[in-house]
């Protein structure tokens, strides 16, 4: 068996403040897979941080406060409902940077996702967040 070597994360509640963070939609079409593998890179490569979504639409306070004290939000949202931006709001926190990956790449329903599609989200938001 090959080991491999384990990249820890940094941590979203003690570093929040030198973090991008990016919450994502897990929507169930290839727009919110999509978007997720996207974070999932930009995590990654240390250009941002996903963090979870769940949390902060449950207003657990450690979370929410986790989002309030971030460098910038990046929110990735499947579609044009924009359900990952309303939580975030919600939720009282402020957005940075909101993405809608169905206006990159037609929604259909199927997880079957080209790694070509999971490049142009991502570098989208690099573009946009200045980190190229």
């Amino acid at each position: 068996m090959v080991e491999v070597e384990t990249k820890m994360l940094p941590l979203c509640g003690k570093e929040a403040e030198n973090l991008n963070i990016v919450l994502t939609c897990g929507g169930a079409a290839n727009v919110g897979l999509i978007g997720y593998l996207a974070a999932v890179e930009l995590t990654k490569e240390g250009k941002a941080r996903m963090c979870c979504i769940t949390p902060v639409g449950a207003k657990i306070p450690f979370y929410v406060d986790i989002a309030k004290r971030a460098k910038k939000i990046i929110v990735l949202n499947g579609c044009e409902n924009q359900c990952a931006k309303k939580v975030v709001e919600q939720a009282g926190v402020k957005i940075d940077h909101n993405f809608i990956v169905s206006e990159m790449i037609k929604k259909i329903p199927t997880f079957d996702i080209k790694d070509d599609d999971i490049k142009l989200v991502k570098d989208k938001i690099e573009k946009d967040l200045g980190t190229y």
